[in-house]
C-alpha cells in the first residue's frame, strides 16, 4: 500500500534549468526524483506547491509524492540529501495525508526578491540578487504596491507563454524595505502566474526611480495588456520563502517566518 510523503525543500535556483523536469534534465525535480528513486528502489515522482523558473531560488519548497517503500523520515531527509548535489537539500520529512496535496491545498505562496541597488554592479551576489544603478524611493514604491493588492486580472503581470488557465489572482500583501545597499520586496498571493512576481518588481522600480508615477501601477493593471508594464527583472533575485498551509495538514511553516504586511492604509 502506497504512503504519501510530504517534504519541504531548497535549492540555489541557478544551478539548475528551473523546477520542472525536462527531457535533458538538470532541474531540481530531475535532482530530487533521482535521489528519492534510490532510497526508495522504485521510481519516485514528485509534485510540488509551485514551479520554480531558471535561476529562481527556494528556501521552502513544499512536494509530497507516493511510495510503498517503508522508510523512516530520517532517510527521506539525510539519506535523500546523500544522493543530491549540493545545491538543493531536504529539510524536512513528514508523511502525509492521503488527500494532501502539495499545490492544491496551499493557501498562498510567499516570494521574496532581493535587489541591490547602487552605482555598480555586484559580483559576489551576481547569481543571488537583482540590481538597479539608479537610486529608488520606497515611499512612491510603496503607494503603487497598494494599487496591485487584492483579487485582479493579473494579463499585464504575466509571461506571453503562461500556461495558467485563468489571470485572476489574489495578492494579499507586499512589503518593501531597505536593508543597506539591498531593497527587498516581499509578496505574498494566493498563487501566482509565470513572472508575475518578477513583473511587480519591474514596474514599482519605474515608479521608485521616478520614471512612472505611482497610479500608473494602477492603469497597467486595469489594461491588462503586458506590453505596458515594465520589462521582466532577472531571476536570480527571487526567492520562493514559504507556501502557507491549513493547519491541520501538519505541515511545518518556513522556519525563518517571512513578514508580509499589507501596505494598504
Amino acid at each position: 500500500m502506497a504512503t504519501r510523503i510530504a517534504l519541504g525543500i531548497e535549492y540555489d535556483g541557478s544551478c539548475f534549468l528551473g523546477w520542472q523536469t525536462q527531457p535533458g534534465g538538470n532541474t531540481v525535480q530531475d535532482a530530487l526524483e533521482a535521489a528519492l528513486s534510490g532510497i526508495a528502489d522504485e521510481r519516485v515522482g514528485v509534485t510540488c506547491a509551485g514551479r520554480t523558473d531558471r535561476g529562481v531560488h527556494g528556501r521552502a519548497q513544499v512536494v509530497h509524492f507516493d511510495t510503498a517503500a517503508q522508510r523512516p523520515d530520517s532517510a527521506w531527509v539525510r539519506g535523500v540529501n546523500a544522493l543530491l548535489p549540493a545545491a538543493v537539500a531536504v529539510l524536512w520529512s513528514r508523511p502525509a495525508a492521503p488527500d494532501f496535496h502539495a499545490r492544491y491545498c496551499a493557501l498562498s505562496r510567499t516570494y521574496r526578491y532581493v535587489l541591490v541597488n547602487r552605482p555598480v554592479r555586484p559580483a559576489l551576489a551576481a547569481r543571488y540578487a537583482g540590481w538597479h544603478h539608479a537610486p529608488l524611493e520606497l515611499a512612491p514604491m510603496r503607494e503603487a504596491a497598494r494599487h496591485l493588492l487584492g483579487e485582479h486580472d493579473f494579463s499585464a503581470f504575466r509571461a506571453a507563454d503562461c500556461q495558467a488557465k485563468s489571470p485572476q489572482r489574489t495578492l494579499h500583501g507586499i512589503d518593501i524595505e531597505r536593508r543597506g545597499e539591498r531593497i527587498e520586496f516581499t509578496m505574498r498571493a494566493n498563487a501566482w502566474l509565470q513572472h508575475m512576481a518578477r513583473n511587480i518588481v519591474g514596474t514599482l522600480v519605474y515608479v521608485g526611480k521616478g520614471k512612472q508615477p505611482p497610479q500608473w501601477a494602477k492603469a497597467v493593471l486595469e489594461s491588462r495588456d503586458r506590453s505596458l508594464a515594465a520589462p521582466t527583472f532577472g531571476p536570480e533575485g527571487l526567492y520562493l520563502e514559504a507556501v502557507q498551509y491549513d493547519p491541520r495538514w501538519g505541515i511545518p511553516a518556513a522556519t525563518h517566518q517571512p513578514a508580509v504586511v499589507s501596505v494598504e492604509p
